[in-house]
């Protein structure tokens, strides 16, 4: 039997559903109409930028690093460009078998392996780092065309930083390397206008002015707006803010004078620190032996780190800065100042001088023998060490303490790098807090004996020493030290000097300070230093000096031939010139050396013929020099001005070379 449809009651359940789903469609289409406008209207801005950021990218650009130069324009830091293949270990995979597949490429030598091992020990696993740097234009060709064989490694071009004169005053320049983990850590406590400019530097000063100048020869950081492909990489640039050079540093140093002075050293060891004692500045700064910076400049191998720190010679260590030394008999004019500003002693008293003094049951001896009647002026001419052992001994530890702090003894100069080191000047305070047990915290009588010729617990750096010898030389005021004259804008060209705050004025009678000056000179025309100025065309007043190297016990002979050599004493000398009216003043040591007349005084007296009379040493006057054995000048000197620059075999000769 055939069903008779209801065609109404189908006809309603079709337009009921057909509005159904219109109602559907047209909720969906709503929905999808209110997302656009969402989309396009309400999140605009924000998805535009998105979009962009999607399309480009921000990428900093590194800007050069300030030149450093010396007093007379002569470049001691400076920059080169280059390309390195560089590894970003968290994208490479194994790195033992992509550096081996490398090798098939381009030359990877062991060093390059040990280097980039200590580099990665200092880096995060997504820091790119450089096994290989300098590559050549085929070398570069030939990776690109085999680069997709090694994700995570490709090759970058960067600016290195060049010191053309090597090991030449590398502890006063420092060096730059990768900024390790510590310091990216410090530097999150930077204010964020800082950090914001570090944004793509990856190399920061380490030492010396490279450290203690780092802000002034950063620059400014650039950026560049890049479009990039879906792969990220760089497409074209489409706008860029370049980056600002870091300004130039003008040293107060003179290179010349500083390669004189290195040479003149040759393989022994020591400090000297050259003064204008007018002005404070440093003309010569010192430390022997050196380092190269070059080796840390692209990451220090792990072969060479060694060589440098484990060395019994601690090339490292900045003797001019952070070294300690008693002072010896260079001691003795400012104990003379003290006994004058005191009251102490007067210029006329006269001391009788046996060659020894007796104290507490103890006989304190002297080389000099038995000098007889010695006062003020001849205690410093003859070197006397029976006056000063008494003078000690009237003074007491602490009155000296407070007499010589003034001079810069045991003080931090303030010199503007950084690393500087007290040393010590003893005082009844200073061994109370030094040592723990009650009996070694009691300060003894007798150990103010040995104080009064630069012994006992007596040590100091050169620097110090050298700061002090200036106040003599200008009369009792006292100069802040710096290297810096002056900062050269990279963008203007202006130079604006580094300004000092103005010499202190110590108090010193001009008289006082006149017989010290007396004294002085006459160890130059009549003492201990006469034959090493033998013939200068000026006068100088200087004092030598003997210090012990290792403790000896009371009248045992010193003999240098039954000691090692790291135990033989060390000579030390301190001069002014001209003594009338002083432009330079120097202090010195040779370590272990001996003699201060025969090791450390001939080095003066080629510094003074140098700053005052253009001198340079003949060769045969050199040689002499660096083995300890010259006085007076051998030879003819050459004229300091006409002497070859830049020296044989450093790059600066190399690039100077047609």
């Amino acid at each position: 039997m055939t069903e008779i449809r209801n065609v109404a009651a189908d006809l309603s359940r079709f337009r009921r559903r057909v509005i159904v789903i219109g109602l559907v469609v047209l909720t969906a289409f709503g929905l999808l109409c209110a997302r656009l406008v969402y989309l396009q209207v309400v999140r605009h801005e924000d998805l535009a930028e998105q979009a962009e950021s999607n399309r480009t990218a921000i990428v900093p650009v590194v800007p050069n690093r300030g030149l450093i130069l010396d007093r007379n324009g002569i470049t001691l830091a400076s920059n080169y460009s280059a390309y390195t293949l560089e590894i970003t270990p968290s994208k490479a995979g194994n790195l033992e078998e992509t550096i081996d597949a490398l090798t098939e490429v381009l030359e990877i030598s062991p060093r390059d392996r040990r280097r980039f091992k200590r580099l990665r020990e200092d880096s995060r696993s997504f820091d790119s780092v450089p096994i290989r740097t300098r590559l050549s234009d085929e070398e570069v060709a030939r990776f690109a065309a085999q680069r997709y064989r090694f994700p995570g490694v490709e090759i970058k071009a960067r600016l290195f930083r060049n010191y053309p004169h090597g090991e030449l005053a590398s502890h006063v320049l420092g060096y730059i390397g990768r900024i390790n983990q510590a310091e990216k850590t410090a530097m999150e406590d930077w204010e964020d206008e800082d950090l914001a400019n570090y944004k793509g530097t990856e190399y920061i000063g380490k030492l010396g002015i490279e450290q203690s100048y780092e802000k002034t020869l950063h620059g400014q950081t650039g950026v560049e707006q890049m479009e990039t492909s879906a792969g990220g990489r760089a497409v074209r640039r489409l706008a860029a803010h370049p980056a600002t050079p870091g300004n130039t540093v003008m040293l107060s140093l003179d290179i010349k004078l500083q390669k004189l002075v290195e040479d003149m050293y040759g393989e022994r060891r020591g400090a000297l620190v050259a003064f204008d004692p007018k002005t404070g500045e440093i003309l010569a700064f010192v430390s022997k032996p050196t380092f190269d910076p070059n080796l840390f400049v692209e990451g220090i191998d792990s072969e060479s780190w060694k060589e440098l720190s484990e060395s019994l010679d601690k090339p490292l260590l900045n003797r001019a800065l952070r070294g300690t030394y008693p002072p010896g008999s260079t001691y003795k004019p400012f104990m003379a100042l003290a006994a004058l500003q005191t009251g102490k002693r007067g210029p006329s008293v006269v001391v009788n001088d046996p060659g020894y003094f007796n104290f507490g049951g103890h006989r304190f001896g002297s080389p000099e023998g038995n000098i007889g009647g010695v006062d003020m002026r001849r205690s410093i001419q003859l070197s006397s060490n029976i006056y000063y052992y008494s003078l000690a001994n009237e003074m007491g530890v602490d009155l000296i303490h407070d007499s010589m702090k003034p001079l810069g003894f045991g003080q931090i100069t303030g010199i503007d790098i950084n690393g500087e080191v007290r040393g010590v000047l003893p005082s009844t305070e200073w061994k109370r807090n030094a040592y723990r047990r009650p009996e070694q915290k009691k300060w003894y009588a007798g150990e103010t004996i040995s104080l009064g010729i630069g012994q006992g617990y007596n040590t100091f750096t050169m620097l110090q020493l050298a700061q002090a010898t200036a106040i003599v030389a200008d009369g009792g005021i006292k100069h802040r030290p710096h290297l810096v004259l002056a900062i050269r804008d990279t963008v203007t060209g202006e130079i604006k000097p580094v300004v000092q705050p103005p010499g202190e004025n110590l108090g010193y009678k001009p008289s006082d300070v006149a017989v010290i000056r007396e004294g002085l000179t006459a160890v130059v025309t009549s003492g201990t230093a006469r034959g090493v100025f033998a013939g200068a065309g000026y006068q100088a007043a200087g004092k030598t000096g003997t210090a012990q190297a290792v403790g000896m016990a009371q009248n045992t002979k010193y003999n240098a031939k039954a000691l090692e050599e790291h135990q033989r004493d060390h000579a030390l000398f301190m001069a002014f010139a001209p003594a009338s009216d002083p432009k330079i003043a120097v202090a010195l040591i040779v370590e272990n050396a001996g003699w201060g007349a025969g090791a450390a005084a001939p080095i003066a007296r080629r510094v003074f013929d140098y700053w005052l009379m253009n001198q340079y040493p003949s060769e045969a006057d050199m040689a002499a020099i660096q083995i300890g054995k010259a006085t007076a000048p051998i030879g003819k000197p050459r004229v300091a001005s006409e002497v070859a620059w830049p020296p044989a075999g450093t790059a600066a000769q190399a690039a100077a070379a047609p």
